[in-house]
């Protein structure tokens, strides 16, 4: 499986052509087993830093003085120094033809992939399915102002084998497919003629393009058929769009107080400053309760997922206490030990480039003990560490949907030649000192993904459980019969870059 956008646009053929193969990642074989790698004569990644080979086109050109055999030597230090389980890292003959390539961004992807271990979870899953590289300008672009390359629509893909069933899960404001009129809940049927379940390497080349890496400027012909089974044409012109990471913020009057609702997709520096004023909005509404939707929210910056624990759980409850504990391998005792390292609850702004604040203003509070969270295999990383953080200070997560995607691992970004490795360097703990989630949280009530209705529609499927639970103190009948349904269950993958499935220090 490739995790790499940096070999566009091959990253996700796999993904669409025939499903996902955990071997595929290299070095370790279908039982999980492999020769690990001697942990001897390995320079410090230091010394071979930002030495670039010459045919990088992502390496600054000044840098392009050395070769691919010495950026790959780097990669294969850093993943000693860095990686949480290095010492699990299988041997691998760097020698081999799909490590050599003149794609040299798609060469060190395959090598670097390789080289992550091959344990499994207790569920049989690949434990490292997180792990990638990305190229740092985009990194930078996406992480600091939530720009993006595309269209504005986010997919979700109900199989990777046809029929694919790919739908629109939502639409950014003000973006060309807003513009356009494109909705939540529309199926892809074509683009540029291309049937959405073509199975030839050209067909599912154009797919890959037109979802994950569309040419900015140019435009695309799509045929969507939309909620009532009418096939509409859409001609968007790709570009550079901005992400709003929480789009949506409202106030349901019940019989029984206001209920508040957040839509929250990102956990980017954009997100910190529309957050504020989303729980800003909610507190001076009087809720008494809180829905927070996270079902698309693939993670982040940790320091706002641990401002999001604040804003919901409010002083008195977190002051002095942990929000996440971060553990490194043991080589990095002086991380280990670092205070820093311990993440309160951020009760202010950071006043971070691109997060459209100014430092150390308090942040809002709504003081509660209860929060109805909306999830699926969809909510990953920084989201399900909003979970745990808030379980381990005693709030009460009622979690509706499905199970989440099991990450509690991190990273930090590290830029080599124009290539941004994120390796998984940490696995992180709540106050309580719990972080065994591998496998995902697990619902409350059980239910599925609904695209027949808008977010925040009190009769979507997911809102209309945690409403009726919150009434009831019980699951519907519907949720208690889907709470048993597996990891996916009714839900759909969504389609999205790694770069958005991440647990990041800031």
């Amino acid at each position: 499986m490739k995790r790499s956008p940096a070999a566009r646009p091959s990253t996700f053929a796999t993904l669409l052509a025939i499903g996902v193969l955990a071997a595929a990642c290299g070095g370790g074989g279908d039982d999980g087993a492999a020769d690990v790698a001697p942990d001897t004569a390995l320079p410090p990644s230091s010394s071979l830093a930002q030495q670039c080979a010459p045919s990088n086109p992502l390496a600054p050109a000044g840098q392009r003085n050395a070769s691919l055999d010495t950026e790959r030597r780097w990669v294969r230090s850093y993943i000693d120094e860095a990686y949480l389980w290095y010492r699990e890292v299988p041997a691998v003959d760097a020698t081999q033809a799909v490590y050599n390539g003149a794609d040299v961004p798609q060469a060190l992807d395959n090598y670097f992939n390789a080289l992550l271990t091959p344990a499994l979870t207790a569920s049989g899953r690949r434990r490292d399915q997180f792990s990638f590289t990305y190229p740092t300008a985009e990194w930078d672009a996406l992480s600091r102002q939530g720009v993006s390359a595309g269209f504005g629509a986010e997919w979700v893909l109900g199989s990777p084998t046809p029929p694919r069933n790919i739908q629109v899960a939502f639409v950014d404001p003000s973006t060309p497919a807003a513009a356009a009129g494109v909705g939540r809940g529309m199926s892809l049927v074509t683009v540029d003629g291309v049937s959405a379940d073509d199975n030839s390497s050209a067909g599912i080349d154009r797919l890959n393009q037109a979802i994950f890496a569309p040419v900015a400027g140019r435009s695309y012909t799509f045929v969507l058929r939309d909620r009532a089974q009418i096939d509409r044409t859409f001609v968007m012109t790709a570009g550079q769009v901005t992400r709003t990471p929480v789009p949506q913020t409202r106030v349901i009057d019940t019989a029984s107080g206001r209920v508040g609702y957040i839509t929250f997709h990102d956990h980017m520096r954009p997100a910190e400053a529309q957050l504020a004023t989303a729980f800003q909005t909610l507190s001076q509404a009087g809720v008494s309760d809180l829905v927070l939707d996270l079902r698309y929210n693939g993670g982040g910056y940790l320091y706002i997922a641990s401002q999001v624990g604040y804003m919901v759980a409010g002083r008195a409850r977190t002051a002095g206490r942990t929000f996440e504990r971060l553990q490194f391998n043991d080589k990095r005792a002086a991380d280990n030990n670092d205070p820093d390292n311990t993440a309160p609850f951020y009760d202010t702004t950071s006043g971070f480039e691109g997060s459209g604040t100014t430092p150390s203003q308090p942040l809002p509070q709504l003081n509660l003990e209860r929060v109805y969270v909306l999830a699926g295999p969809g909510t990953c990383s920084a989201s399900e560490s909003i979970v745990n953080g808030l379980r381990g200070v005693g709030v009460n997560v009622v979690q509706i949907g499905g199970t989440t995607c099991g990450k509690p691992y991190g990273f930090t970004a590290r830029d080599n030649c124009g290539i941004s490795y994120f390796p998984i360097e940490f696995s992180g703990t709540n106050a309580q000192g719990f972080g065994d989630y591998a496998d995902g949280f697990s619902p409350t009530c059980g239910a599925s993904d609904d695209l027949a209705h808008e977010l925040g529609d009190a009769s979507e499927t997911l809102l209309a459980t945690a409403l009726a639970h919150r009434a009831s103190g019980t699951c519907p009948l519907a949720a208690t019969r889907e709470s048993a349904q597996s990891r996916t269950g009714a839900w759909s993958l969504v389609m999205r870059t790694p770069a958005r499935e991440a647990k990041l220090l800031r």
